[in-house]
C-alpha cells in the first residue's frame, strides 16, 4: 500500500527515497525533489528528528544499537529505492539489494565503483588505527548541494522511466 499522496507511478514502480538521516546535510533537498516527483521519503535515524508534516514523508526511529539505522535501511532497500547516505558500507549493502545509492555530495555509488570505495575506506581505517593522521573529506559546500539536487532529480526521472 502506498502512502497517502503518493503518485500512482511512484507506488507502481516502488520508487521511494530512504534517507540515512542522522548526519545527512541534504534532507531539505530530498524533500523538495521527492515532492516534485510524488515519491515517498522515509527518514531513518537513531534519534527523533524533525521532519515536515507531509503525507509523503515518514520517520523511522530505530534503537541506538550499532548500525541499527543501516540495518533497517539495508532491509528496506529494493529495486526502485534510492538510498541517500555517506556510509560506503551501507551503500554497498543497498546496491547488492538492487537499490540505488547516492552520497549527499551528489556522487552516485555504483556496482562498478563501490569495490574501490570499500577498499579505500579499509585502507584509511588501517592508517588511522596505526596512528597515522589522515585528512577527511573536504567541507560540504554549495556545489555539493547543487550536484546532489541534480543527481537525485535525474535518478528519480530514470527510475520513473524504467
Amino acid at each position: 500500500m502506498s502512502p497517502p499522496g503518493a503518485s500512482p507511478a511512484a507506488s507502481a514502480l516502488g520508487r521511494r527515497v530512504l534517507v540515512d538521516a542522522d548526519a545527512c546535510p541534504v534532507k531539505d533537498e530530498v524533500y523538495r525533489v521527492a515532492w516534485r516527483h510524488g515519491v515517498p521519503v522515509t527518514v531513518v535515524s537513531n534519534q527523533r528528528l524533525r521532519v515536515p508534516d507531509h503525507p509523503l514523508v515518514s520517520r523511522v526511529v530505530v534503537g541506538d544499537a550499532f548500525d541499527a539505522a543501516d540495518d533497517w535501511i539495508a532491509e528496506a532497500a529494493a529495486p526502485g529505492a534510492v538510498v541517500v547516505t555517506a556510509d560506503i558500507l551501507l551503500a554497498d549493502r543497498v546496491l547488492k539489494a538492487g537499490a540505488a545509492a547516492l552520497a549527499p555530495t551528489g556522487k552516485p555509488f555504483t556496482t562498478s565503483s563501490i569495490g574501490a570505495a570499500v577498499a579505500t575506506r579499509a585502507i584509511m581505517a588501517d592508517l588511522r588505527a596505526g596512528g597515522d593522521v589522515v585528512g577527511g573529506p573536504p567541507p560540504f559546500g554549495k556545489a555539493d548541494r547543487s550536484r546532489f539536487l541534480q543527481a537525485l532529480d535525474e535518478l528519480l526521472v530514470r527510475l520513473g522511466r524504467a
